[in-house]
């Protein structure tokens, strides 16, 4: 819910790549989504797949151990409860920038894992969007409240040694884009961009790590870097462009 952003999503996390796809799909998909579908449409009827899908975001060594949460009519709800302080779950397209043209597209499932550090501020953005999403509010009104609640300190900076898996092949972060790539996001205080990027070795030459430059309207405080990967989650093997 989480490329060249936002991937597509994602977060994101699950939609770092939204805002390009948009332009790509045209004027139609724009349309499309410009508001809420049904939340019916978000929802996914089966629990059981959804968890599955969850699980998918990271290898089965860790899913297997990790907290699961499912969307459901309120937000995200505990499925099941784990032992590893991971914390898997399938984002929706409003983890998107708010200014992605796919910010409601309801075909997006964005399977993310966070390790133990992200679960403690990282996965609060999630969870505090979902609410705003699914109890109605507009884009712009989600706008506002994210903002006062990082103004507020209610959403705080990422901890330290925050990060997620993105490695599932099951995804779906905007139309034509599919799964995107098999990855690593890790998260860091958000600053100034360029230094950020320069501070990582991000987005030079052979280097493998990808500085999320997609997210425009996204008030949270961290920075995201991407780090593709070469196998899935279920070890085979993965794109890597």
């Amino acid at each position: 819910m989480h490329a060249p952003r936002h991937h597509v999503l994602s977060t994101l996390s699950v939609a770092l790549l939204a805002a390009v796809v948009g332009v790509a799909t045209g004027r139609a998909s724009t349309a499309a989504y410009e508001r809420m579908a049904p939340l019916n449409q978000y929802l996914m009827a089966d629990r059981q797949a959804e968890i599955d899908l969850a699980r998918s975001a990271a290898p089965s060594a860790i899913s297997l151990h990790a907290t699961i949460l499912v969307l459901g009519r309120r937000g995200y709800e505990t499925a099941e409860k784990g032992t590893n302080g991971f914390t898997c779950l399938v984002e929706r397209a409003w983890m998107s920038p708010f200014d992605s043209p796919e910010f409601w597209n309801w075909k997006m499932r964005g399977p993310i894992c966070y390790n133990p550090a992200a679960s403690r501020a990282v996965l609060l953005y999630t969870l505090q969007r979902t609410v705003l999403a699914v109890s109605g509010l507009t884009t712009s009104q989600m706008l506002d409240r994210t903002t006062a609640a990082v103004a507020d300190k209610r959403l705080l900076a990422p901890d330290p040694g925050s990060m997620s898996y993105m490695m599932s092949k099951y995804g779906n972060l905007g139309d034509g884009v599919g799964a995107w790539r098999s990855h690593l996001m890790f998260y860091a205080l958000k600053a100034d961009g360029a230094k950020d990027g320069a501070s990582w070795g991000a987005d030079v030459r052979s280097s493998p790590i990808i500085l999320d430059t997609s997210h425009h309207v996204v008030p949270e405080p961290e920075t995201i870097f991407m780090v593709p990967v070469a196998r899935w989650s279920d070890g085979t093997p993965a794109p890597l462009t």
